[in-house]
């Protein structure tokens, strides 16, 4: 038996929900020399959603946390090549519309890196909301967008013997937030 009510609507119940790092995954792949996915993962993370009328979304990833779970791929990753994280050690989302579409949820936002500030748009669903083994109320919301990471300065790149590039522009991200509700 579930213990998650779910909702026909994609609206966010009203309310501020504080974004459990435990129990929610942000990650993102890149698809390398065009032949395999290479995934992260981001552990470091804090935000909050706020439900009701003026529904919102925003956080901030710590960059030195982004893991690849390969030593050399994220040291490279944290140098000025990427991320730099000794100059930018935050990336920051906060929403500027959040909206539902029959079972979708529709999420546009500014999304800052490496001191570089795009919209972006996320879509995805509220999952539901229930009780935890404790009785806190939590939601569950899971989101994905694409970005193209030369629009932040992630540029870095290197050429192919064969032609082409080791890395595409594009980069998949994916969320799913499980939100605590704050008292």
């Amino acid at each position: 038996m579930s213990i998650v009510v779910n909702h026909p609507a994609t609206v966010i119940p009203a309310g501020t929900w504080s974004i459990d790092p435990v129990w929610s995954a942000i990650e993102f792949e890149v698809k390398k020399i065009g032949l395999f996915t290479v995934k992260g993962r981001v552990p470091g993370f804090s935000g909050r959603i706020r439900g009701g009328d003026n529904p919102s979304i925003g956080g901030t990833v710590t960059v030195s946390s982004i893991t690849t779970f390969d030593e050399t791929r994220d040291g490279h990753l944290q140098s000025p090549d990427f991320f730099d994280a000794d100059r930018y050690p935050t990336l920051d989302f906060e929403s500027t519309s959040v909206r539902s579409f029959g079972d979708e949820l529709v999420v546009e936002g500014d999304l800052t890196i490496k001191g570089v500030t795009k919209p972006v748009e996320l879509r995805g669903m509220f999952v539901g909301m229930g009780p935890d083994l404790v009785g806190n109320e939590r939601i569950g919301i899971e989101l994905a967008g694409t970005i193209d990471r030369t629009e932040f300065g992630l540029n870095w790149n290197a050429p192919l013997p064969g032609g082409g590039f080791l890395l595409p522009d594009e980069v998949r991200l994916t969320a799913s937030f499980v939100g605590v509700q704050e008292a």
